[in-house]
């Protein structure tokens, strides 16, 4: 197949501005490959990106949820990743160096010197690194993971936020059958935290979220919660030591975004010796009402949880592909790919009369 020489992208050149541009589609060597992108998902921290929350570099090319195919590739890296051009992937965007201490020791995610693609700006070669694009650039050290290409794209592309689920309420809490575990928030990633803690054998699973949250609260049922709680109309504490004969959760796991109160109330939803995972980003707000005694005398563990890893992805594609639960039905928006800033915004509930939970773009080719 001939590429075409240059790619559409979204560009962020200022915090809230999105800008259409034509990038030069790199040469690659041995090493490297190109994705043209099927789809790329939206989520909490591509707002916080657009804000300027995270003070990104700029210009740069958002984006960091990516499928698609492989359009070109080098020898080596198509050994070494054991695809080939033409097959579909899902593209871990987390650049690590492999060799640092965190590398070393498994946890690559906490690379001392790690790059996110979407955080890359049009400076450092080739500059095609974001997912809001029609290609991508594959950096040797990048992982992907190939997928199958039946399931529809706008599916195939939840292995981000499935995956996060299966690392933040699985994988890091240590999250075993019989347990009990409280999810606070209701968005795709709490969602997703649902389906993870079914697959993971839990007994007791109970989602938290606003009366704004309703239609979202309905869909964490279908997918297995036992319980879900309004927070603005009942009192989730009460609710919680009802729920589970007055002990607690085993498992709390915060995936509210920029909302502080969840932090401090989950210190009296966990049992004792209990775990907590903050995997909500708070726009770094001070967190009233936290009170530290209360991790001292009850012995909680408190876990920080950033991105997600391989293992996380591959039970996620596992699951998508085994078609086992509904979960296209938190799938609420297909946006062109020039339609990124609506996309976001639209996530973040400042369109009036749009409600999204899952949403991507998709790019014309």
């Amino acid at each position: 197949m001939t590429l075409p020489k240059k790619s559409f992208a979204m560009v962020q050149t200022d915090c809230r501005k999105l800008e259409p541009m034509d990038l030069p589609i790199p040469e690659i060597n041995d090493d490297s490959g190109l994705v043209r992108i099927e789809a790329c998902g939206i989520c909490g921290s591509d707002y916080e990106q657009y804000e300027g929350v995270l003070r990104t570099p700029m210009p740069a090319v958002p984006g960091h949820e990516p499928l698609g195919v492989v359009a070109a590739i080098g020898d080596r890296a198509a050994e070494r990743w054991g695809v080939d051009v033409g097959d579909r992937i899902a593209v871990e965007t987390m650049l690590s160096c492999r060799h640092c201490r965190p590398c070393l020791a498994g946890s690559y995610h906490l690379c001392d010197s790690r790059r996110i693609y979407s955080y890359i700006p049009l400076s450092d070669d080739p500059g095609l690194w974001g997912s809001y694009a029609q290609y991508m650039y594959l950096d040797p050290n990048c992982i992907v993971h190939k997928m199958d290409p039946s399931l529809p794209a706008a599916t195939a592309v939840m292995f981000n936020p499935l995956g996060a689920g299966f690392r933040w309420a699985v994988e890091i809490p240590k999250t075993k059958p019989g347990d009990t575990v409280v999810i606070l928030g209701p968005g795709q990633r709490g969602l997703a935290s649902v389906l993870a803690c079914r697959e993971a054998g839990a007994a007791n699973i109970i989602v938290t979220g606003l009366e704004a949250d309703a239609r979202k609260l309905e869909i964490a049922k279908q997918f297995g919660a036992h319980a879900t709680i309004d927070v603005q109309n009942e009192n989730a504490r009460n609710r919680i030591r009802e729920l589970t004969g007055g002990r607690g959760a085993d498992v709390v796991v915060d995936v509210s975004s920029y909302a502080v109160e969840p932090v401090a109330e989950a210190l009296d939803y966990v049992r004792m010796g209990g775990s907590i995972v903050l995997a909500g980003v708070k726009g770094f707000k001070d967190i009233p009402g936290f009170v530290s005694d209360k991790i001292v005398m009850k012995e909680i563990s408190i876990h920080g949880a950033i991105g997600v890893t391989s293992s996380g992805y591959a039970n996620a594609i596992r699951v998508l592909e085994a078609k086992k639960y509904p979960v296209e039905t938190m799938h609420t928006h297909d946006f062109d790919l020039r339609e990124a800033e609506r996309a976001i915004l639209t996530l973040a509930r400042k369109i009036p009369g749009e409600e999204s939970i899952h949403s991507c773009l998709i790019p014309e080719h």
